[in-house]
């Protein structure tokens, strides 16, 4: 009987089953190959960015039920983009209940896709540092689909290099993560653990996510004030004061203050529920849509924000079962258009860091019911806003919608 193998993704990492008759002693030289591009026009990355923040929102909900006083920070789009190049190569109810989880719109993703790809490549400006990567790690021996290479070519610009899964994982393991060090600016120097690759790994998917921003208002140097955490202490954190004319919006229990990067291509929403809100933010990508398309630009604001440094490193499986997607780790999941020795996902692994300081913001990953809102026109007095409990940030392009990173801060004072 041929032994399973497994696919992985990182930043999320996700393993997959595949067959193999046998191995050789000795990891083969590394190469790379990439499947031909193919002739499809780039489309509207708008629906697949909505797409990516109702599933970010959903995670986070998950994430924060599970550890309710943690905080929390992840890229929904790395992770969107490791299971998305798996989603490529799902079939029948696999791949349906993956199109559930990750909100995927109908039709052909790939105009959509590489849209997004492009647009993601194209953030970067003086001030302003954005390395995206996407890369595919295949064992030697394992045929991949020359299709389902070219879709991915074509959707998110990415290769496929061999390495001696069977033979060598631990050596695979390290050469992963130096390439998503280096893709994240040392930021996340080791995403897979010492044995998460095993012999049986057939495919590591990899999406790696760096950013460095200034603000284009700056903060005036952060000063201690009181923080009251998700566990209901009372801390001195360290809250950062900038005034301007900043969106603004609250509704439906939210204030969203809305911050932009020099350039403008990159904005944070920071997200502060009413006081009376549970624990774990209520937040839905229909009620996100909602509060930005409120936020009005001629409010003058008085915004005091924590300073952060935040880390994150889960294995998501637990998490993306929960929102649906159990098939595909399962026995009977079908990917099968990646390769016929394809399997289940194995594990999905993901890191991210953020922080957030005077100057600006520095983060890497490597991985409703309507609401009705209106903008609030330009009171005669200011209006402040004070992130004095546990609250959300997320990090956007300003154009296409695409959350690069999300968090929920429960505690300022921790890292």
């Amino acid at each position: 009987m041929p032994t399973p193998r497994s696919l992985a993704a990182a930043v999320c990492a996700a393993a997959l089953a595949a067959a193999l008759a046998a191995c050789g002693d000795q990891p083969p030289r590394v190469h790379e190959l990439r499947g031909a591009v193919l002739d499809v026009p780039p489309g509207d990355p708008r629906p697949l960015g909505r797409a990516d923040t109702a599933f970010g929102f959903g995670l986070l909900s998950a994430w924060c039920a599970a550890d309710p006083n943690a905080n929390i920070v992840l890229s929904p789009s790395s992770v969107a983009s490791s299971l998305g190049m798996i989603h490529q190569g799902a079939r029948g109810e696999t791949a349906a209940a993956m199109a559930r989880a990750l909100h995927l719109p109908s039709g052909d993703l790939l105009p959509g896709l590489r849209a997004r790809t492009a647009a993601l490549r194209a953030l970067g400006d003086k001030k302003t540092s954005v390395r995206v990567s996407d890369q595919i790690w295949a064992t030697a021996g394992v045929p991949t689909d020359k299709n389902y290479l070219a879709r991915l070519a074509t959707g998110y610009d990415a290769g496929v290099k061999t390495l001696d899964f069977a033979g060598a994982p631990e050596d695979a393991r390290k050469a992963i993560n130096a390439q998503i060090k280096k893709d994240t600016g040392g930021k996340i120097p080791e995403l897979l653990t010492k044995g998460q690759v095993q012999s049986d790994t057939g495919w590591v998917l990899t999406d790696a996510v760096y950013l460095k921003a200034e603000w284009r208002t700056r903060f005036k140097e952060a000063s201690p004030d009181r923080f009251t955490t998700s566990d209901k202490r009372v801390v001195q954190a360290k809250l950062m004061n900038a005034r301007s004319r900043f969106g603004y919006a609250h509704t439906a229990g939210w204030t969203a203050a809305d911050l932009p990067y020099a350039g403008g291509g990159l904005r944070m929403t920071a997200l502060l529920p009413d006081a009376t809100a549970p624990g774990c933010p209520a937040l839905t990508g229909p009620l996100f849509d909602r509060l930005t398309g409120a936020l009005g630009t001629g409010t003058d604001v008085d915004v005091f924000l924590p300073k952060t440094d935040l880390t994150s490193r889960r294995e998501l499986t637990p998490l993306l079962t929960r929102l649906g997607m159990g098939v595909a780790f399962s026995g009977r999941a079908d990917l099968h258009g990646i390769s016929p020795k394809a399997d289940r996902i194995q594990f999905v692994q993901h890191a991210a860091t953020l922080r957030v300081d005077e100057k600006g913001t520095e983060g890497a990953a490597a991985t409703g019911g309507g609401v009705s809102a209106t903008a609030l026109p330009a009171p005669v007095e200011k209006i402040e806003v004070v992130f004095d409990r546990p609250y959300v940030m997320v990090v956007r392009d300003a154009k296409t919608g695409e959350p690069l990173f999300m968090a929920r801060v429960a505690d300022p004072t921790r890292q």
